[in-house]
């Protein structure tokens, strides 16, 4: 195999076993960005002749017999919201393209300390606010399987360098999905670590301030194994020094878990918006691969799901978007963040109205978002707060009460969007947003892909005439889009996900490691890294 295709845990052994330099490793990976990132559009910016300064550096160090961990060496990448000391830091928003970060980020700090060569860093959507990597500034990142469809946002170019072999290794952020909806759109590996176990300092969002629902950081790769390299090589007690919220805890690695004997709660049908068929098989076949490894595997429901989304859409849009509307002033702005915009500036008054309105025709996810977004007194903040911090306690007693060690349940409602289908379409998120409210570690995992015959959605049938007519307006304009997404989605990834307790990141990756270890012999499982299909993006 080409250097470009093999995983960050191969490429690591190679290195240790002096078979190989990182110099080399270093080259193929930024040959391989010159040959098709032009096409997928993944990076911000590739940073190559300080890469092969690193990657030499790397290489002295091995030679004097002084490496400085598993990393050594080994390429990585970053998303372009955390700080990289001289470049400048913009999350695609024009307004603030002199943003020239004066240090590195504490995450980039700690992959620097532990030799890794960073690559350079990776595109996401404009305010990293939805699912899509696209933005005025850096353009549209293409999904490697498809390029006419997303690679999933914010943290989509690190998982389409990831998927498509530019990078072997990398560090998003996940706020509403923003690891895990990527990993499964393009049939990688992720996790959103437990809120604070991996430093945040020197990382960058438009909301900053904003403490009700944090964003937390996390690898991706195209192995489970490779994210379990990641934490085994960063020093935790060095974290808590460059970022005083991480607590210097001791990683625990996930091949000391023992799963038999667990007890997995799964579900595919949150009941805001049902899964696509492709979706429910997946988590049904990873279930069945848990319990291989000695797993019982039981139905769950998590408690007050549509109460929950609604008070962090409330929580998320409180100032009525006036931080959103500060950064894009003046600059161009994404349509999908026009819609989102149009939602937040609506007087109360004529939301009231208008969610009337859509209650009265069964527009059931209308009505939520009109209902939850738009500006909040700082009372209202206080208890949507207070509803979101005693969700985490109630989830956790709803998991003791049944003994539940760990959650399974789809990553995302659909496969992969077409670009610009995230466009009202955010409660397509709703299966990843309940595990950023409660802050518990969730990682997504490649099981399968899209089987011809799972491209499309149940229809009700319609009859002709007036009454026809009546009834398509009465549909449910959520569950019509995800219809049309379906549609066209034969042939592409899909993952699962996996939710544990805080503080468990290593039961979510040996439940990781378990369901790829039976699913990747499965025909159709999703094999990475992909060559670029030869349609036009």
């Amino acid at each position: 195999m080409l250097l470009w295709q093999l995983s960050a845990s191969h490429l690591a052994s190679m290195l240790a076993r002096a078979e190989v330099s990182a110099e080399q490793v270093v080259r193929a990976h930024l040959d391989r960005i010159d040959c098709i990132d032009g096409r997928v559009h993944a990076f911000t910016g590739v940073f190559r002749a300080q890469a092969l300064v690193d990657a030499a550096a790397s290489d002295a160090r091995r030679k004097r017999g002084e490496p400085r961990g598993p990393l050594d060496g080994v390429p990585v990448t970053i998303k372009e919201c955390f700080d990289v000391a001289g470049q400048t830091t913009t999350l695609g928003i024009p307004a603030w393209r002199g943003r020239i970060a004066q240090r590195d980020a504490a995450i980039v700090t700690l992959l620097r300390e532990a030799g890794a060569v960073i690559l350079g860093r990776t595109n996401l959507s404009q305010t990293m606010l939805y699912v899509e990597a696209r933005n005025p500034i850096f353009g549209q990142t293409a999904n490697p399987w498809s390029l006419a469809h997303s690679s999933g946002g914010s943290s989509g170019g690190e998982a389409a360098a990831i998927a498509a072999g530019m990078s072997p290794l990398g560090v998003g952020t996940d706020i509403g999905g923003s690891i895990r909806t990527p990993a499964h759109f393009c049939g990688i590996c992720g996790i959103k670590a437990t809120l604070d176990r991996l430093p945040m300092r020197g990382y960058r969002a438009v909301l900053a301030g904003q403490e009700v629902v944090r964003g937390a950081a996390g690898p991706l790769a195209r192995s489970v194994d490779d994210l379990a390299l990641f934490f085994r090589a960063v020093d935790p007690h060095r974290a808590s020094e460059l970022d005083p919220r991480v607590p210097p805890l001791r990683w625990d690695e996930p091949a000391a878990v023992r799963l038999g004997g667990r007890r997995v709660g799964f579900y595919v049908d949150d009941g805001l918006l049902t899964a696509s068929v492709a979706l429910g098989r997946a988590v049904h076949r990873a279930a069945d691969a848990l319990r291989a490894h000695g797993c019982e595997v039981v139905e769950f429901e998590p408690p007050a799901i549509r109460a929950t989304i609604a008070a962090y859409l409330g929580a998320l849009s409180a100032d009525g978007g006036e931080e959103i509307l500060l950064a894009l002033r003046g600059g161009e702005v994404d349509p999908v963040l026009a819609s989102l915009r149009f939602l937040a500036l609506m007087p109360k008054g004529a939301r009231r109205v208008a969610a009337l309105g859509a209650r009265t025709l069964d527009q059931s996810s209308l009505s939520l978002m009109l209902d939850a977004m738009g500006k909040k007194s700082v009372r209202e903040l206080w208890r949507l707060t207070e509803r979101l911090r005693n969700y985490r306690a109630e989830l956790l007693d709803a998991m003791d009460a049944r003994q539940i060690d760990c959650i399974l349940c789809p990553p995302y409602a659909t496969a992969a969007l077409p670009h610009g289908g995230s466009k009202s379409f955010t409660l397509g998120s709703s299966y990843s947003i309940l595990f950023n409210v409660t802050q518990f570690p969730a990682g997504a995992v490649p099981v399968t892909r899209v089987r011809p015959d799972e491209a499309g959605r149940r229809v009700e049938h319609r009859p002709s005439g007036i009454a026809g007519a009546w009834a398509k307006l009465r549909e449910d304009a959520l569950t019509r889009r995800a219809a049309t997404i379906d549609d066209g989605s034969a042939g592409l990834p899909v993952g699962v996900q996996v939710i544990g307790r805080p503080w468990r990141d290593d039961l979510v990756l040996a439940a990781m490691q378990a369901i790829e270890a039976e699913v990747s012999r499965d025909e159709g499982f999703p094999k990475t890294p992909v060559e670029l299909p030869n349609t036009a993006p």
